[in-house]
């Protein structure tokens, strides 16, 4: 790898923003392309961020030569496509959650990774910041003995309107709903609690268009142990996690974006970290994906492929217990 290294980013949306924000924090990355099927989107994103190369066509983007790591930041439906598109050209691959929108693509993608021997790792951002490290230092150590249950909710209010009826949280066309754009943060975090469930129960409300609006799920695991998580886009939660051991708690209040957490222990003071983000939080994701190529790994051990497939087949169950289908894809 290069002394500084060299993204790109497939796909100008919002969250691509945020991530050449991230990436402009960070001394030893450098965004030097980026890739739409509109090149005129291309160029004012490039034009944003100073970004050199500019790329009318997704194939061109995972063809150039002077690129080391893609960022897939196109809708869901896209994300298998276009990853396996920047792997078959050698290129190293950071895929926004949900890594595929159901089990079988994940499986195709993971294939595809190993295959041409390339790095992917799902963008489960939440997993890197400084909070969710030190949450999993304290459940290595048995601080709170052995985790039993575990609660988390993430729900946000946004109003059906006519013009967003189309858009990537309310089309069922682009994998829209509440599951696969932040349920999935918590799936992912009763995963990295408890590692994948034995047992799935859900319901869900689906809304007018076609996708869920809101969501619970209850997760069991081998040794007894309860997870219970909630998603919404059309209600506002209040985005708090919980994990309780045989000897104490973890609270981890707005757990998404968390920068604080409280540890309880029976018996003693309650203990609370800060622990703020260095920019806007995007930035440990990119810091884990460059640590393991300079390690030459072709996956995170912290969000191993395994793991995000196991995610996936959780939701998968989920929606089927819903009766939530979605229509074949259009190819990108």
């Amino acid at each position: 790898m290069p002394e500084k290294m060299r993204w790109s980013i497939l796909g100008p949306g919002g969250i691509a923003h945020k991530f050449a924000d991230a990436l402009k924090a960070i001394s030893d990355a450098e965004i030097i392309a980026i890739g739409s099927r509109d090149l005129q989107r291309a160029n004012t994103f490039a034009d944003t961020f100073d970004v050199p190369h500019r790329h009318g066509s997704y194939v061109e983007l995972a063809n150039n030569p002077e690129v080391d790591v893609i960022y897939i930041a196109t809708p869901h439906p896209f994300h298998k496509a276009c990853a396996m598109l920047c792997l078959e050209a050698g290129k190293s691959v950071l895929c926004e959650k949900p890594i595929t929108v159901d089990a079988e693509q994940a499986e195709e993608l993971i294939a595809c990774a190993r295959e041409h021997k390339q790095f992917l790792m799902e963008a489960m951002w939440t997993r890197f910041i400084p909070v969710m490290v030190k949450v999993r230092e304290w459940l290595a150590d048995g601080v709170i003995g052995e985790p039993r249950m575990l609660t988390a909710d993430f729900g946000n209010r946004v109003v059906l309107t006519p013009e967003n009826r189309k858009g990537r949280l309310f089309a069922l066309e682009l994998a829209g709903g509440a599951m696969l754009d932040i349920g999935v943060y918590t799936v992912s975090l009763a995963s990295m609690v408890f590692g994948a469930p034995t047992k799935i129960t859900s319901l869900a409300h689906i809304g007018e268009t076609g996708v869920d609006e809101q969501a619970a799920v209850l997760l069991r695991y081998d040794a007894g142990q309860i997870a219970s998580l909630s998603c919404a886009i059309t209600t506002r939660t209040s985005q708090d996690a919980r994990i309780f051991g045989t000897k104490g708690s973890i609270h981890i209040p707005n757990f998404p974006r968390a920068t604080s957490a409280t540890l309880e222990i029976s018996g003693k003071e309650p203990v609370q970290i800060e622990m703020p983000f260095i920019g806007n939080g995007f930035e440990y994701q990119i810091l884990e994906v460059m640590r393991c190529l300079r390690a030459g790994k072709l996956e995170s051990d912290v969000m191993p492929l395994d793991e995000s497939l196991a995610i996936v087949k959780t939701m998968d169950v989920a929606r089927a217990q819903w009766g939530l289908e979605y229509p074949p894809f259009s190819p990108v």
